[in-house]
């Protein structure tokens, strides 16, 4: 397997040298020398999958055949418009989600990473991320993936009972889980994630704790636990609703959650986000630009994207949704060069709200600097310092709000949602009342 052009086979064999050379050691990477609006992460959706899981309501569709070439074709001049539409010159990292990406071609993958390196720089340590199925990624699959430019895996096991993979609608059984996650960890040593759910219908505490256990045995470095959403429209929600699954107990879902946390600190995993766990530096850096409420842009069908556009005259970020169906995305993408249906620009309170919402589900936080960026006359302190039910967090102990910035404790990020109910609502107060800025445009 090898990448479709000079450049681009060289950018994938330094790549390949750099990932043995360092490890990320923190989410923010190298500094980078471009300003943040000449910086983003960029997110390919891959919309096909061999079948539709009883939970998912993602944008995917389950064709009889895949006109992959004009697929190929069309995220290639997508990723290129969007590009040169935004602006930016480093591409940071590289995220092909979906749907099941590890579906598609390694081929098409090289292509959109070639296309990426040569209309903008790609870091040769840039992180460069493929989601998997156990059944859509034997090892010599994975193997032209990391060929092409791969260095990363996100591996969609779900859960090591067969019985719950059953009622997920899932492909696979917990061996063939198994059997890809040790391969994917014999080929990208120390760069692989897997995601495990909870909450599940009947699901009990400690039979899933058994499944955290035994996957501790076999993990690499990154695990994501996820509670299960019924989701309207979806097989499992009907399921519930018609009373032939019993409707997951949301107190047990919590307590899975803090006995799994706990589980995985004493294993030497750190939580780094409400839902992610990692231990040797291995933190995802493509994750970290969203919890940043950095630029990123999406392309294929459905894919979602912030960024600031060029001859926005530097003001105004926008949220970006691109057409959903596959067929009329490509089409779009062949009349205009990108498949945008939606384009909100997004106001400053709007950018305020994504930033503490997104900030504060990682340990971090938000600083006082990162806030600054957005926002450089309404401190923390003035949002926050003064408020009688911010105060009440802060003495339970679920808040901090110090020289560093604001962030959750260990008990706050299991219950941030309710902890946003009082958060966001003073953030809008405190914005209606602040001194009109002497900038103009501010």
């Amino acid at each position: 397997m090898a990448l479709p052009g000079a450049r681009a086979r060289g950018w994938a064999a330094a790549a390949r040298a750099a990932q043995r050379r360092r490890r990320v050691e923190n989410a923010g990477g190298s500094p980078s020398p471009e300003p943040a609006g000449r910086r983003a992460a960029l997110y390919v959706h891959w919309p096909y999958c061999e079948k539709r899981c009883s939970y998912c309501n993602f944008n995917k569709y389950i064709p009889r055949r895949v006109e992959e070439a004009a697929m190929q074709k069309c995220l290639v001049t997508e990723a290129q418009t969007l590009l040169r539409l935004s602006g930016v010159q480093r591409v940071e990292s590289v995220f092909f989600g979906g749907g099941t990406p590890s579906l598609a071609s390694p081929h098409t993958v090289a292509a959109v990473l070639e296309a990426v390196a040569q209309t903008a720089h790609l870091p040769a340590d840039s992180e460069v991320t493929l989601e998997a199925n156990p059944t859509s990624a034997p090892g010599s699959r994975l193997a032209e993936f990391g060929a092409a430019g791969v260095n990363r895996l996100s591996i969609g096991l779900q859960s090591l009972d067969d019985t719950e993979l059953r009622l997920l609608g899932r492909t696979h059984s917990a061996c063939d889980a198994l059997r890809t996650l040790a391969e994917a960890r014999r080929l990208f040593p120390g760069s692989v994630s897997v995601d495990l759910m909870l909450g599940l219908p009947a699901q009990q505490v400690g039979p899933w704790l058994g499944q955290l256990q035994e996957l501790l045995h076999h993990c690499d470095d990154h695990l994501s636990l996820y509670q299960l959403s019924l989701e309207r429209g979806t097989t499992l929600f009907a399921q519930v609703q018609r009373g032939a699954l019993p409707a997951p107990d949301p107190e047990l879902a919590a307590e899975m959650y803090q006995r799994g946390r706990a589980v995985l600190r004493e294993a030497g995993f750190h939580q780094y986000e409400v839902s992610n766990f990692a231990r040797n530096g291995a933190l995802s850096t493509h994750n970290w630009t969203y919890w940043q409420c950095g630029q990123y842009l999406g392309i294929g069908p459905g894919a979602h994207g912030r960024f600031m556009p060029q001859g926005a005259g530097g003001h105004t970020r926008e949220a970006r949704i691109q057409t959903l169906e596959p067929d009329n995305w490509m089409k779009e993408v062949m009349l205009f060069g990108h498949g945008t249906r939606k384009r909100v620009p997004l106001g400053r309170l709007e950018l305020l709200e994504e930033v503490l919402a997104l900030g504060l589900r990682t340990n971090v936080g938000i600083t006082h600097q990162h806030w600054q960026q957005f926002e450089p006359q309404l401190t923390l302190w003035d949002v926050f310092g003064a408020n009688k039910e911010v105060q009440e967090l802060l003495e339970r102990g679920l808040l901090q709000l110090d020289h560093r910035g604001l962030r959750c404790s260990w008990e706050g990020l299991a219950v941030l949602d309710s902890l946003l109910l009082t958060l966001l609502p003073q953030l809008q107060e405190a914005w209606q009342q602040r001194t009109p800025s002497p900038v103009p445009g501010g």
